[in-house]
């Protein structure tokens, strides 16, 4: 039995950085990770290179179900941005380094760089870290909360003043993240808001795909449509699969559409971006005259891949309108994506409105909530760790004004 003042549960993104926070304010600090080590899914992030940020953040959009507590969001960003976030990352010993698209990247471009920096600095600040530890239960008293936390050897109690729920929420399971944390907040009185994978791959029509699997489009368009609306457009790789599309344009595209999928959304990519319609048909019908015997089905090779051009030609069933056309729009229906074990993100969580402005429940006091697990998800491209960051940095301020004022 011990007497702890916070207590972190989850040692992810926002669990780490809050509890750096903390401990350089020399709070008594006990993290409690459920993996068999910190960091797992922050040591993934940016497929291993670790795309913390971007440097587009305070223009970017965040999704949130209630669209009235986007404020909120967008005002916890703003206070806690992105060189905010380098700085910090800085003075743990880290180099950072931005590409062409705003996405900040340790020097390394190792992502473990990040996690290895807190772990060695929460352990210098003797913050208590149990791995292989799962809180199955909080209990509130009228001295704080007592944690029941289950590890391979048996049960034992937790004591401490605060909680802090950094568990994450349902994506990506092989990291310990598969939604059962909700549940401890749902004991409370929170609510959980309707869950969707998100920055994951779509699944498709595939009837006229079928002949692309495993062919890659460089830097193609990607465009998403709920009826006459545009949802999101995006430049980036394309790449066919037996169930639909994947790459970096779908990913990015995917934040945007995973929680309407039950509406409709159609798909239009643009094989060649940088070509107008007019400019295609133009040189269809040009490569028409020149090579008169050349069969239909062949008139887009040399133009884009040819597997891509045969699909292309054959659904335009010999007209070179609609040829240029598909080129430049080529449509698919969305009809799912896949699940959340492959996805990145969970769009969907604890409402912000069961929160303050600081990230305390509303239902429980010196209950604070933070990170993913939270009714909050980002774009591709480092927005969700600078909301990992964000928050916490929010959860920690909060914790420190409230020692003042005891």
């Amino acid at each position: 039995m011990e007497r702890l003042t916070i207590a972190i549960i989850g040692g992810g993104a926002s669990g780490l950085f809050l509890a750096s926070k903390l401990a350089q304010d020399n709070f008594n600090v006990i993290l409690l990770e459920r993996n068999d080590r910190l960091g797992k899914k922050l040591s993934s992030t940016g497929n291993g290179q670790g795309n913390l940020t971007n440097a587009n953040v305070l223009n970017a959009e965040y999704f949130t179900t209630q669209k009235n507590e986007q404020e909120k969001v967008r005002r916890i960003i703003q206070e806690y941005d992105n060189a905010h976030y380098g700085k910090y990352v800085n003075s743990l010993g880290v180099l950072l380094t931005t590409d062409e698209r705003g996405r900040v990247y340790p020097a390394g471009r190792q992502a473990s760089a990040v996690t290895d920096a807190l772990r060695f600095f929460i352990g210098e600040k003797g913050v208590d870290v149990r791995l292989q530890s799962n809180v199955v239960s909080i209990d509130k008293n009228k001295n704080g909360f007592t944690l029941t936390v289950e590890t391979s050897e048996g049960r034992y109690s937790v004591y401490a003043d605060k909680v802090v729920l950094c568990a994450g929420g349902k994506a990506a399971k092989n990291f310990g993240t598969d939604g059962t944390a909700y549940k401890l907040a749902e004991k409370f009185g929170h609510t959980v808001t309707a869950l969707y994978p998100s920055l994951v791959q779509l699944k498709t029509d595939t009837a006229h795909i079928k002949t692309l699997k495993g062919i890659r489009i460089n830097d193609g368009g990607l465009s998403a449509y709920l009826g006459e609306k545009t949802l999101v457009s995006v430049r980036g790789d394309i790449i066919f699969t037996d169930y639909g599309v994947s790459g970096d344009a779908v990913f990015r595209a995917s934040a945007f559409i995973t929680d309407k999928l039950a509406k409709n959304v159609k798909l239009a990519i643009d094989v060649l971006p940088d070509y107008t319609r007019e400019e295609v048909f133009t040189m269809l019908c040009k490569k028409r005259e020149t090579f008169p015997s050349l069969p239909f089905s062949e008139l887009l090779c040399g133009m884009v891949n040819n597997q891509i051009g045969r699909a292309i030609m054959k659904r335009a069933d010999g007209d070179l309108k609609k040829a240029s056309e598909f080129v430049k729009a080529f449509p698919l229906q969305v009809i799912g994506s896949l699940s959340f074990d492959y996805a990145q993100v969970t769009k969907g969580g604890i409402p912000l409105t069961e929160t303050d402005g600081t990230l305390q429940s509303r239902l429980v006091e010196g209950l604070y909530l933070a990170g993913e697990i939270l009714d909050v998800d980002g774009q591709c491209g480092g927005y969700n760790l600078q909301w990992a960051y964000s928050s916490a940095c929010v959860v920690a301020d909060a914790i420190k004004e409230h020692r003042k004022t005891k």
